[in-house]
């Protein structure tokens, strides 16, 4: 049964491998903001593009305090190129299998032939503050995201 993650909710607490295989936990990233998105797969016109979005917007959301963090089920070594070719400064998660996907209750996709495009955006205390959920507007998630978390530090 796909649990289903909804603003308001502390974010599910999960381990996995980054591009260069260390074990993430996200549990060490609470006390800051986090921008957790989740995207279909590397490589692709789309995620590119939602990829270097968040790539050349990365000093706006470290400016605010915010971790990025993308996870697809693709493997550690797609990750690592994909990373590399792109230049990324900011962490992807391997979530072969699709475990931390289905537990977030992320949605398919494009009539359910493709894994969802959702970004997450958690608070300090990790609880999850906004849910953007959408394939084609991939600049939105960036937008929005910024929006929110610059809304989070002014209550701060």
């Amino acid at each position: 049964m796909r649990q289903q993650i909804t603003e308001g909710s502390p974010v599910p607490s999960f381990i996995l491998p980054d591009q260069h295989g260390n074990q993430v936990n996200i549990n060490n990233f609470l006390g800051k903001p986090m921008v957790i998105y989740f995207y279909p797969k590397d490589e692709t016109a789309g995620c590119t593009k939602e990829a270097c979005s968040f790539r050349d917007a990365y000093e706006a959301f470290q400016n605010v305090g915010a971790e990025v963090i993308g996870i697809s089920s693709d493997s550690v070594a797609s990750h690592k190129s994909f990373g590399q070719k792109l230049r990324l400064p900011f962490i992807l998660l391997s979530d072969e299998g699709g475990r931390v996907r289905k537990q977030f209750g992320v949605p398919s996709g494009w009539l359910g032939l493709f894994p969802g495009r959702v970004t997450y955006i958690i608070d300090r205390d990790g609880i999850v503050r906004y849910i953007f959920n959408s394939q084609l507007q991939i600049q939105k998630h960036i937008n929005k995201a910024l929006e929110v978390l610059e809304g989070l530090e002014k209550a701060f």
